[in-house]
């Protein structure tokens, strides 16, 4: 992943003091340039420390505060600041709250014993490619789409597939990494990068989480 050119704006949006000094630490090691604009206990505080000429690229953000929760503050976030992106650090791992934020229009979930590596990875795949979806978060997005649209129809994409394509498409809406999915297979990497490829072509989509949100939808799978 290219480095992020220039020092990212961020915000964080916690109750907990401690942990948002210690989110800051973390950042440092990862050794990415990066400049604090303000930090936030609640929802409430964020309302009234975020301004146009102190708008931040991304809010690392809880759910559960007291005042104003993450839910809220995102929502106000998409009606009042659209262009910020939200990355979730939260001890929470409940499907629902993750899916609810994500369609709230969150970039990412972490929890909150990530790891200085993962964090770093995360802020610079929502500054360079707007989203950082983990496998883990695919598959919890997919599998609520499924118990929503139990009785989707099939489409006639499907058509478009060939079987080996149809093997990966339902291996690639689990939680499998990709390398995991060619061991399955067995093929190499490289060939399963090229089916992904021809999937992102043919369905028209650009990521894996489209990938799979795209196979939920029109009935491609079956989890």
């Amino acid at each position: 992943m290219p480095p992020i050119a220039k020092p990212i704006k961020l915000a964080l949006v916690d109750d907990h003091t401690l942990f948002r000094k210690g989110l800051i630490s973390l950042i440092e090691i990862v050794n990415i340039p990066f400049t604090i604009l303000f930090e936030a206990g609640n929802g409430k505080e964020l309302q009234q420390k975020i301004t146009k000429e102190k708008e931040p690229d991304i809010i690392l953000m809880d759910v559960n505060m007291p005042g104003m929760d993450g839910f809220a503050s995102v929502q106000w976030l998409k009606d009042h600041f659209p262009l910020v992106k939200v990355l979730v650090i939260s001890m929470i791992e409940k499907e629902e709250t993750i899916v609810r934020m994500l369609k709230l229009g969150v970039k990412g979930y972490l929890c909150k014993d990530v790891e200085p590596k993962e964090l770093g990875e995360a802020l610079q795949a929502v500054m360079n490619k707007g989203f950082y979806y983990t496998d883990f978060i695919t598959g919890k997005l997919v599998h609520s789409l499924q118990n929503d649209n139990p009785d989707n129809p099939h489409s006639s994409s499907l058509a478009q597939l060939n079987e080996r394509e149809r093997d990966f498409l339902q291996l690639a809406c689990s939680e499998m990494t990709y390398n995991e999915i060619a061991a399955r297979m067995f093929l190499s990497p490289k060939t399963i990068d090229g089916y992904r490829n021809a999937l992102f072509e043919k369905l028209n989509v650009k990521t894996r989480v489209g990938l799979a949100l795209f196979a939920v939808k029109h009935g491609l799978v079956s989890l």
